[in-house]
């Protein structure tokens, strides 16, 4: 049994991270050779200004008086500059945002294991390229680009983390702190003749990143006051440092700024996913060798953004990110960052024709060349006759294409020279994503292989254990023949060589040699196999088909309440008419009223908004009290018992409903407290670690008599869910533990009426650490459903009222948030369920085995849904189902973890 357990635990584990090698690795390649524009730049310095979080129509569009926000950069729009839209790429975060504009390339998925804070890989930046980099900001953004540029010339200046506060009274100090101590370091310039020969120098950076905005959205949002003053506070900056660069430099036009965002933000103070708000960023630039405005009559977009911001009458010219990268790069003459798959944006050039022809190639040679590698590295690593090329990007096809290019370059036929380069970049792009994802299909097929093989072999000693479908098994021990082993020894032996030949890394190894012994377990069951078979042969294929049908539809119905919510509320309606369609109705008419009515009450929360909403304390507050007059309820019904223990047990609510009233304390203190800007109390930070800390141990010491361990596990869980909440979920887990409790008793009802008798009545049967299996009855048909309801129950727990991808709404607790203390909200609702699935099991003498079959056939469905592009929130809400899914399905649930924390208890006797 343990060697059953521990291969379940390493299957699923291995079927979990599987997914980082096949969907989640970095694209960058190195070992390319930099490329430059042969052509003098225009600009012997750049001035790279982000404002963080700043939304494009925050920017652009027009105050309630007529009035711009920022009147000096609107004044650069309408007479010195280009403008237009940046187009992010998701996920809308900071580190994404700057790795896009600075170096060209879109974050790859793989950093999210490092939280988008550190290097997953080394990249090349714009700022390595450069002969000097000088930056001022945030100390979570500047430091990346110092620590993977090589020497020494990216300089930082960074503020004290401390600073970002979101609870802070005036967030614009931030940027403040940034204008002032780049005025200082100019200041001391003049004073200082090393430093002051330095700036004097060509292909030069200056970074301003600029935070305030970003923290006054997220703590006010962008439509408040504070988020729309620091816009007037960002522009009067900008407005200082473009005079000072001009006074310095005594105005020698060879200065060129860019203005944009990293990112923008919805209108609830969010941002990560794709909506517009989150994608649509500002981009100005003007100075040396970018466009002076351009007067147009009409324009190519069709969105009603330009009439709105007033705009319609001056040429916009929008770019993707990434685009950013090269277009700076050319400006001030340094080679393209090595990973950048940015496309040159010619319409802001201001030059001749040739250098924008000469620029546009180098970018698609600089692009090509990333793609010559990444095919060189797979062809090396894959066997001659199994390679497949990418076809539309042969040897020859480029050679042609660049030799056409120099052709047209000769002949000044520069427009074609920039569609032709534009064409062979496309094609690089898309050559780089097919040898990306070469080994996709083949690792695929491995993991699926031995998923499969692994839910056979569990379904097969499921079937061999406790179920009596199977009547004819020959008792006799039959000789083990040697041909079996013999053949799966040999097949592991073909794989290894295969895979030791091509120099595969060792994750390969696994991936492809764990499903030999997986169907050599399987294929020596192969007696209940034909049994099986035979069982199913003499079963009326009418109901054969239909058994089928509904547990297939009930997969699918769980599967699109992943991405649907609603679906778990047509489901949880479809369980309220249950009762009324089967005999349960006649027998407890009390409990299958309650289920419909608490199935109905539950229905309602996947229907609310998830995100966007305004905080309710109030509904906070009422679950508090809820919870309180509830416990006064079991606490007086405990005083007329006669006991031993119920002093023990009244001591133990008495604590817990102290920590409760704490708790309610907490949420309307630290919401007052942010209201009036003042940040979280640090008593309050004590108190919600310390309440964390006893919902863990409390409940181990109340009594093991099921309801009230039951009742003790569900007030510690509360204490702590309160502490994370800031409306309607409030009351979430308080109308899932109701409906959990109506389940066991309803469960009991339905396993008497099927004709099974109960050895012990609710209010006696205890939890135990150590349950006897010979207590476990065979299994039947209705046991099909209690799995479904147990995975039904589970998925809406886990997305009642939200999911991994809505993390980012607001929660009164920020710093908590910000450490990852959230993680409790979404696994309190999950913890409630599989221990209300305990009491299920013990008073119905149900074996554990073959309770996860419904999650083993959503986690593979979900294998080949994960998605390694898109925007945050697909990514982040499919990568956050299939782990789900995943790990639910593990054999972990099969060793009733949650069983050994809060229903073991130390004393033998009550």
């Amino acid at each position: 049994m343990l060697l059953f357990f521990t291969l379940g635990l390493l299957v699923h584990f291995v079927f979990f991270v599987s997914i980082f090698d096949i969907y989640f690795t970095s694209p960058l390649v190195h070992g390319m050779t930099p490329h430059f524009t042969p052509l003098p730049p225009p600009a012997r310095r750049l001035v790279l200004l982000v404002a963080d979080g700043l939304r494009a129509d925050s920017l652009y569009e027009l105050d309630e008086n007529g009035n711009s926000r920022a009147p000096f950069l609107r004044n650069i729009i309408m007479h010195e500059g280009s403008w237009g839209i940046s187009h992010t790429r998701v996920p809308t975060e900071s580190r994404p945002g700057h790795v896009a504009l600075i170096a060209g390339f879109y974050e790859d998925v793989s950093a999210v294991a490092k939280g988008w804070k550190e290097n997953p890989v080394e990249f090349d930046s714009l700022f390595n390229e450069s002969k000097y980099t000088w930056s001022w900001g945030s100390p979570d953004i500047l430091p990346m680009f110092a620590k993977g540029a090589s020497g020494d010339h990216v300089y930082t200046h960074s503020y004290d983390a401390k600073k970002e506060d979101f609870g802070a009274h005036d967030a614009t100090k931030l940027d403040s702190w940034v204008f002032d101590n780049v005025k200082d370091f100019f200041h001391a310039a003049r004073n200082n003749q090393s430093l002051f020969s330095k700036i004097n120098e060509e292909k030069i950076v200056f970074f301003l990143h600029l935070l305030g905005l970003d923290t006054n959205g997220h703590a006010h949002r962008p439509s408040s006051r504070d988020y729309k003053d620091n816009i007037k506070k960002v522009d009067d900056g900008v407005k200082e440092i473009v005079s000072m660069f001009k006074h310095f430099y005594g105005n020698d036009g060879k200065t060129t700024f860019i203005f944009t965002s990293d990112h923008g933000m919805t209108d609830w103070g969010s941002h990560g996913a794709g909506h517009p708000s989150e994608t649509l960023t500002p981009l100005i630039t003007w100075g040396a060798g970018i466009k002076y405005p351009q007067k147009v009559s009409a324009q190519q977009f069709d969105d009603a953004f330009l009439k709105e911001w007033r705009l319609e009458n001056w040429k916009r010219r929008d770019v993707n990110q990434a685009d950013i990268a090269p277009l700076m790069a050319s400006l001030i003459g340094v080679p393209f960052p090595l990973n950048s798959v940015g496309i040159l944006p010619v319409d802001y050039l201001n030059n001749t024709d040739l250098f924008k022809a000469e620029s546009v190639f180098t970018n698609a040679v600089q692009i090509l060349e990333q793609f010559k590698v990444k095919m060189t590295q797979k062809k090396e690593v894959t066997l001659s006759f199994l390679f497949t090329p990418f076809k539309l990007l042969s040897d020859s096809t480029q050679l042609n294409i660049l030799r056409k290019a120099r052709s047209y370059i000769k002949q000044k036929k520069f427009d074609e020279v920039v569609s032709l380069c534009k064409e062979l970049i496309h094609l690089a792009l898309k050559g780089l994503s097919y040898y990306h994802t070469y080994d996709r299909f083949f690792l695929g097929i491995s993991v699926v292989t031995g998923f499969v093989g692994w839910t056979s072999y569990a379904s097969l000693l499921i079937i061999k254990s406790h179920s009596n479908l199977i009547r004819g098994v020959s008792k006799e021990v039959k000789k083990p023949s040697h041909l079996l082993p013999c053949s799966f020894v040999a097949i592991g032996i073909l794989v290894a060589f295969f895979l030791l030949i091509q120099a595969c890394p060792w994750t390969y190894y696994v991936y492809c040699l764990l499903p030999v012994p997986i169907w050599y377990a399987v294929l020596r069951e192969f007696q209940v196999i034909q049994d099986l078979v035979a069982s199913l042969l003499s079963f009326p294929l009418s109901h054969f088909v239909g058994y089928l049908l509904v547990f297939t539809l009930g997969i699918e119905i769980l599967v699109l309440s992943f991405f649907y919510r609603y679906m778990l509320t047509a489901g949880l309606i479809a369980f309220a008419g249950w009762p009324f369609l089967t005999q349960l109705w006649t027998r407890a008419k009390i409990t299958s009223l309650s289920w419909t009515f608490f199935s109905l009450l539950l229905a309602v929360f996947p229907l609310m908004p998830v995100v966007g909403r305004k905080p309710d304390i109030s509904l906070v507050m009422g679950a508090g009290l809820l919870l309180l007059l509830l416990s006064l309820f079991v606490v007086t019904s405990l005083m007329k018992r006669k006991g031993s223990f119920i002093k023990e047990e009244l001591l133990v609510h008495g604590l817990q409903m102290l920590s409760t009233v704490l708790s309610m304390y907490v949420v309307y203190s630290t919401h007052s407290s942010l209201l009036k800007k003042q940040g979280l109390p640090l008593m309050n930070q004590i108190v919600s670690w310390a309440t964390l800390a006893s919902s863990l141990v409390v409940p181990l010491l109340s009594s093991p008599v099921l309801f009230q361990r039951l009742f003790s596990i569900l007030l510690s869980l509360m204490s702590t869910y309160l502490l994370l909440s800031t409306g309607y979920e409030a009351l979430f887990p308080l109308v899932l533990s109701c409906l959990m409790c109506v389940w066991i008793y309803i469960e009991q009802e339905t396993l008497q009426q099927s004709g099974v008798s109960c050895k012990q009545q609710l209010t006696s049967i205890q939890f135990s650490y150590n349950t006897d299996i010979t207590q476990f009855r065979q299994l039947y048909l209705d046991d099909i459903r209690r799995a479904f309801f147990l995975v039904f129950f589970l998925v809406t727990a886990f997305f009642g009222t939200g999911n991994i991808a809505s993390i980012n709404r607001v929660f009164c607790n920020q710093k908590i948030m910000q450490i990852g203390i959230s993680i409790p909200f979404i696994l309190i609702p999950f913890v409630l369920v599989m221990c209300a699935f305990e009491a299920v099991q013990l008073t119905t003498q149900l074996s554990s085995k073959g309770k996860m079959n419904y999650l083993r056939s959503i986690g593979f469905h979900f294998f080949f849904l994960v998605k390694d592009y898109g925007s945050w929130l697909d990514i982040g809400t499919r990568y956050s189902i299939y782990s789900r899914a995943s790990l639910i399905s593990g054999d972990i649930s099969d060793l009733n973890l949650l069983h050994a924390i809060f229903a073991y208890h130390v004393k033998n006797t009550p």
